[in-house]
């Protein structure tokens, strides 16, 4: 298949802050494989390759891309991009959670449920906002692991009060599954690992390590969709698929893993971030840039 690739930049509406800094503009790329499209969109703070390694790659690339040479890849965000080009298929309705970044209700009117909230050690903003959400509403609370092990248990004792939170994301540095896995049994409101799972081999070692709750799996960089979906198959794994803050492209390539493999709201409701490039038509976004 003849390959080529587009770079792209899309400015946020306002900086989305997060305990990993400020950010303000998404880059990322586009290839094509004759008529089929997929995304690279790396995420280097959270694991994956860097976008410089990821554009020398795709400039080192050959012109013609077979399914062999695909699997010799080794960035994750180039794996699941090329790979994914390769894949098709129907996209199904799924229940959308939506990152709230002002208004939330704007984004209730438009029927979302779910709602994720990032948060940091001020507990007092996070109740002021859950006490104005409509019971029902679903909340995600991500901490990106900002929080400590002695404010991990205020947040932890805090949700508890709420019938309403699904789960705390990732409030502790990755190093510390240990103190996850005795907090996630202490309290009702379960912990959910992200940054901790950034990559297919960091699941597997998370769930070696005895893991068993929700997994929150950013696809766009994790690997292969393949390996992948064959992990969470055999092992029946509670996961909720999220952003990385894609386009229509590489957002619907992880939607369709997210159909089979999750019985949860997807983490996807994120294109209010965004006034450009949020065109659902992927020849309008290929030739946009």
């Amino acid at each position: 298949m003849r390959f080529e690739f587009r770079v792209y930049q899309r400015r946020f509406r306002k900086p989305l802050r997060t305990n990993h800094g400020e950010w303000a503009i998404r880059e990322g790329i586009l290839i094509r494989l004759d008529d089929r499209f997929g995304e690279i969109t790396p995420l280097e703070w959270f694991g994956s390759e860097s976008l410089k390694d990821a554009i020398e790659f795709c400039q080192s690339a050959p012109k013609a891309i077979d399914p062999d040479w695909i699997q010799q890849i080794p960035f994750p965000a180039c794996q699941f991009g090329f790979e994914s080009a390769f894949s098709a298929g129907e996209l199904k309705e799924l229940p959308q959670s939506a990152l709230i970044s002002d208004d939330w209700r704007s984004l209730w009117h438009q029927g979302y449920r779910t709602f994720k909230i990032k948060i940091g050690s001020e507990i007092a903003i996070a109740k002021a906002l859950l006490d104005e959400l409509p019971k029902a509403a679903n909340v995600r609370l991500d901490a990106n692991t900002g929080l400590t092990e002695s404010e991990t248990h205020q947040w932890l004792e805090f949700c508890d009060r709420y019938e309403n939170i699904e789960f705390l994301e990732q409030p502790m540095l990755e190093n510390e599954l240990e103190t996850m896995l005795k907090l996630s049994q202490q309290y009702r409101t379960p912990i959910a690992l992200d940054e901790s799972v950034s990559n297919l081999a960091q699941l597997k070692d998370c769930f070696d390590r005895g893991w068993r709750g929700i997994f929150v799996i950013k696809p766009a960089i994790a690997g292969f969709p393949s390996q992948l979906r064959q992990f969470c198959l055999e092992h029946q794994l509670d996961t909720v698929f999220s952003t990385v803050f894609e386009t229509a492209i590489g957002r619907s390539a992880g939607l369709r893993l997210a159909a089979e493999l999750s019985n949860r709201a997807v983490g996807y409701g994120t294109t209010h971030w965004f006034d450009e490039l949020n065109s659902e038509d992927f020849e309008e976004l290929w030739n946009s840039l």
